[in-house]
This record gives structure tokens, C-alpha cells and sequence, in this order.
């Protein structure tokens, strides 16, 4: 049997600066420095668990991961366009001797250079490079805010070496890749954008290399029939891209995840690939993010459920509510299955308040375990769950084997109906 609460109506709107304070996810600090967050204990749960998820999607999907230094030298950016192009974002370059090294404002100057580090075949073509790395942007004070808007990012970046043949099917697969993980994480995309250059923009000075590029992606988005927009004077230097927006709840629109053609990088660092027929060709280089920054996901995702992550990305997933001090030890054992299962799981003694009080405070994690003197002698639990449904007791092992199911299927939902 399921108790379900009378529908309500939610009204909030959440702002992720103030809700990701209040949740101990995250804060500032001005010796640490504007657009510098740091991490707490419950907020970097959500962000490892993030990173989890992208790596073993992008595993799953057939990319390799790699690692490089945030640092490079003016030289390698001078190489990519970034410093003629990108300069006014980037940090000034710092002095080591002779040399001068600037932190990255972006990775894929570093994958062209670990994808030229030595010859490449068409037999090992599509190479799909990821990386989650960081990276800095030298953003104003005045636009600077939470998660969205930082100075230190984590990327979750990734660059797929291929044939000219092999690109609207390595965008189209990119594109599911983001599909996939928005239904996985309960956010919805606003729209859908093609973003091209506009008058006055720096961009790369090469006609031809931007209309195979735009043609290849407008193609892409035709056949995968989603509905688009194109807008001038958001492309990036090097060419145009698919921009997947989000909008927060006063509609204010951020790119989250973006799909890129780039004939230029590859010209620049004389990449290429050893054909079929023995000669030497050049490879298309296609930029993807899947969630962009991690912090600026981890900002919407904060927005869109208020702080009541889906199960498998809360910071606590079971908060474990024993009715008395005498149902403690059975809660304590309880919280020890949790954790062999992988489940992270706490538990809310009498000593927090009454029960209904501590039923309040853990308003916002997935299921509370109830262990009365009843469910401590049967071995059982009485399950509330998140959205007010309650579950009668039942055994703990099928309770929690239930709830490690669903979250290790990253399900969005709280209980599986048929058999609730």
C-alpha cells in the first residue's frame, strides 16, 4: 500500500547562490578570491558523483580519458588562436625564465597536440579524446556570480579526431550522449541553437572552413528532429557550433552543452592521419560537452530541484529515523548495509528532535528509514519517501536492494510503482 500526499502547486523559484549556501554545498570566501568557490563536504558528493556518471557515460560510449596540465605556453595558444582571438579572457602570461606560460582558457589545444604525438591511421578513426580538466577564465568582477559565472572551471570537455565522412554521425551520437544525461539528471533543455558568427566578432578569417562547418551541423540538427535557432555573434572563434540552452526559473537562458565543427585547430597543428591509400589527410576535430562546467551544471541542477537531487546524486540518499534511543543499535547496523551497498546513508537519532521534526530537517533526501520497536524486531522499515508517499514496512533488505537498484540505474524516479 502507498499513502500519497495531495498534489501541491510549487511556486519557488531558487536561487543556487543563496539554496547552495543554506544545503552546505558551497561558498566564497575573499582572501580565496572573487569567482574562486570552494567545495563542501555534501557539495563535492554531488560533484564526484557527477564526474562519475560522465566518465563511465563517456567510457560506455567508446572515449578514451586523458589528463593534462592546466598550464601551457603562449606559444601553444598562439598556435590555436586563442591568444590573437580569446587574449582579452585569458590571465596574463606568467615569466619562467625565458618562457612564458599562461593557464589554459581552454583544452583542446593540449588534445591536438596529445593527438599529433604520434602517427595516426584511419583504422583508429573515430579517436573520441575526454578529459574533465581545468581550466580559467580572466572573467570581470561584474559578472561574476555563484557557479554560474567562475574564474577556475572544471570542463567536461571532449574532442573526437575524425574523417570529413565520420562527423554528422559523431554530432548526432554527441547530441544522445546530452539526451541521455538530461533525462538522467531531471533537467529539460530550453532550446536548441545553432550559433554562428556575427558582424564584429573575432573570428577566424576562412569563409570556406565556416560554410562546411555550418552545413554539417545544420544538417545534424535537421535529421535529428529537434527544433532550432540559429543566432549570429555567438559562434566560437574557430567556428560555428550547436548550443543546448538551459533557463533558470526567471527564464534567463545559460549554455549548458555544446556540439562544435572545427576544420581550424587541426590546420593550425598539422594533424593528420595516414589513409587508406597511403597518403596523408587531415582530420576534423569535433568539440563536445556534454554538461559544460561542472559548476555551472551543478548551479541548474541546484535551481531546477531546489536542492532535492535525484536519488543517485544526493549527498545523502538515506536518512535512517529510529523512533526511540532503544532503536538505535538497529539503526546503526542499518546505516553499516547502506554503505556495503554503496548507498550513503546517516542516521537521525532521537537526540536531533522529535520525529516529526527530523522528518522536516531530511525533507530533502530520497527515503527515511523509520525503525520503531515493531520494525526493530521484525528486521523491517517503514519507508517515507521524498515526495510524501509512505511504503508499509518491509524487510530492510528488500527495502534497500530496491532502492540500490534504482540508483545504480540513475532512475529519476523514487520507487517503482509496480511494485510499490
Amino acid at each position: 500500500m502507498v499513502t500519497r500526499p495531495a498534489p501541491r502547486e510549487e511556486t519557488t523559484m531558487h536561487d543556487h547562490r543563496k539554496l547552495g549556501r543554506e544545503l552546505g554545498l558551497f561558498d566564497t570566501d575573499p582572501l580565496i578570491g572573487a569567482g574562486l568557490p570552494y567545495w563542501l563536504p555534501d557539495g563535492a558528493i554531488v560533484r564526484h558523483t557527477l564526474e562519475e556518471y560522465i566518465r563511465d557515460a563517456e567510457r560506455r560510449a567508446g572515449y578514451r580519458h586523458v589528463y593534462s596540465p592546466v598550464l601551457g605556453k603562449r606559444e601553444l595558444y598562439e598556435i590555436s588562436g586563442h591568444w590573437s582571438h580569446y587574449s582579452d579572457d585569458m590571465f596574463p602570461p606568467m615569466d619562467l625564465g625565458s618562457e612564458q606560460v599562461v593557464l589554459r582558457p581552454s583544452l583542446c589545444p593540449h588534445h591536438a597536440v596529445i593527438y599529433r604525438s604520434r602517427s595516426r591511421s584511419y583504422r583508429e578513426l573515430p579517436l573520441r579524446m575526454a578529459e574533465l580538466g581545468g581550466m580559467y577564465r580572466s572573467e570581470p568582477s561584474g559578472v561574476l556570480g555563484g557557479l554560474t559565472r567562475v574564474r577556475a572551471i572544471q570542463l567536461n570537455d571532449a574532442h573526437i579526431f575524425c574523417t570529413l565522412d565520420q562527423v554528422a554521425e559523431e554530432a548526432r551520437a554527441a547530441l544522445e550522449m546530452i539526451r541521455r544525461a538530461y533525462g538522467a539528471l531531471g533537467i529539460d533543455a530550453a532550446r536548441y541553437r545553432l550559433s554562428l558568427p556575427g558582424p564584429g566578432g573575432k573570428y577566424v578569417a576562412a569563409p570556406e572552413m565556416w560554410e562546411r562547418a555550418t552545413v554539417l551541423l545544420t544538417e545534424v540538427l535537421d535529421r535529428s528532429g529537434v527544433a532550432y535557432e540559429a543566432a549570429e555573434g555567438e559562434a566560437a572563434f574557430y567556428g560555428p557550433k550547436i548550443d543546448i540552452q538551459v533557463a533558470d526559473g526567471a527564464g534567463r537562458e545559460s549554455t549548458l552543452s555544446t556540439v562544435q565543427v572545427d576544420f581550424h585547430q587541426p590546420r593550425q597543428f598539422d594533424l593528420h592521419y595516414i589513409g587508406a591509400d597511403g597518403a596523408r589527410h587531415r582530420p576534423v576535430m569535433v568539440h563536445r560537452s556534454i554538461i559544460g562546467s561542472v559548476e555551472r551544471a551543478v548551479a541548474h541542477l541546484i535551481e531546477r530541484h531546489g536542492g532535492a537531487f535525484p536519488a543517485w546524486l544526493a549527498p545523502t540518499q538515506v536518512v535512517i529515523l529510529p523512533i526511540t534511543e532503544d532503536e538505535l543499535p538497529d539503526a546503526a547496523a542499518l546505516a553499516r548495509r547502506c554503505a556495503e551497498l554503496g548507498l550513503r546513508a546517516e542516521v537521525a537519532g532521537p537526540g536531533r528532535g522529535s520525529l516529526g521534526a527530523r522528518v522536516r530537517e531530511a525533507r530533502l533526501v530520497p527515503y527515511q528509514a523509520v525503525i520503531g520497536a515493531k520494525e526493530a524486531a521484525t528486521g523491517e522499515v517503514a519507508l517515507r519517501l521524498r515526495d510524501g508517499r509512505r511504503l508499509d514496512p518491509r524487510p530492510a533488505a528488500d527495502a534497500l536492494a530496491r532502492i540500490g537498484a534504482l540508483v545504480r540505474s540513475r532512475s529519476t524516479d523514487l520507487w517503482d510503482a509496480a511494485v510499490a
